[in-house]
């Protein structure tokens, strides 16, 4: 494993309680990195931190991504915990019912992008004059292949991470001239427990679109990310990083 410097970094990774967010939150924390993970389920997030707590600093913050207030009272909270935001993950998201467009129901197409695009500009809302005060950070936000090909019976899924890699560039621009980072990744599938939101037949039609013949492991993005949370990451901005496993070839 590459050994990428975070000693004295800061970092907030959201959805950190499992899945990627918690390969994320583990590989920042063996490169020197202290983190917060921010999550909604307390359960969940506690028992996380609890086994976290042996590799460095963490802690834990209950929030809602969806609710603005609740994003500032999670980086308020954040920097009286650790001193300042120095990288930002935004990770936190679901992936919804798997059914045609026309047979969506809306409040569950309501309810994706309000995780998945929402809970992401709220969060860089609210980070962004952070990390502009004090002249750094790295961002990095975590799309999906789907918002690069849109996945068929995952339109607002699609539509939301296609709106994240949109994001990523216009904020990339925005903060260019400081000395700050925006990117993301557009994994293909990992075998977390979004699987469990998601039919068999589509987890199939997935795979089947991955010349790899193989979901991407989640250590896979945490190595990706850490790279581009580090401060060698400094000139690339706006970008957008494949972990399609050789689906995507644009």
């Amino acid at each position: 494993m590459n050994k990428i410097d975070l000693n004295g970094r800061n970092a907030v990774v959201t959805g950190g309680a499992q899945g990627i967010g918690l390969a994320i939150a583990e590989r920042l924390l063996s490169s020197g990195a202290s983190i917060s993970i921010w999550d909604c389920d307390e359960s969940l997030l506690l028992e996380t931190a609890d086994a976290l707590a042996s590799k460095g600093s963490v802690k834990p913050v209950v929030m809602d991504v969806t609710d603005l207030n609740s994003v500032r009272e999670a980086a308020e909270k954040t920097k009286k915990l650790l001193g300042s935001i120095d990288i930002l993950v935004c990770n936190a998201g679901i992936a919804g019912p798997t059914v045609k467009i026309w047979e969506y129901p809306p409040e569950e197409w309501q309810k994706v992008i309000d995780i998945d695009l929402t809970g992401v500009f709220n969060c860089l809302h609210v980070v962004s004059p952070l990390m502009i005060a004090q002249n750094y950070g790295r961002i990095v936000n975590i799309a999906s292949v789907a918002g690069k090909d849109g996945n068929p019976n995952a339109a607002p899924y699609s539509a939301a991470k296609a709106g994240v890699i949109a994001l990523t560039k216009s904020l990339g621009k925005e903060l260019a001239a400081y000395d700050i980072a925006v990117n993301c990744i557009t994994p293909a599938a990992a075998k977390t427990r979004i699987f469990d939101q998601i039919s068999e037949e589509h987890i199939q039609y997935m795979l089947s679109k991955i010349p790899r013949n193989r979901f991407l492991k989640v250590e896979e993005a945490a190595s990706m990310v850490s790279w581009l949370c580090s401060e060698e990451n400094s000139f690339t901005t706006g970008g957008v990083f494949d972990l399609s496993g050789g689906r995507s070839t644009y």
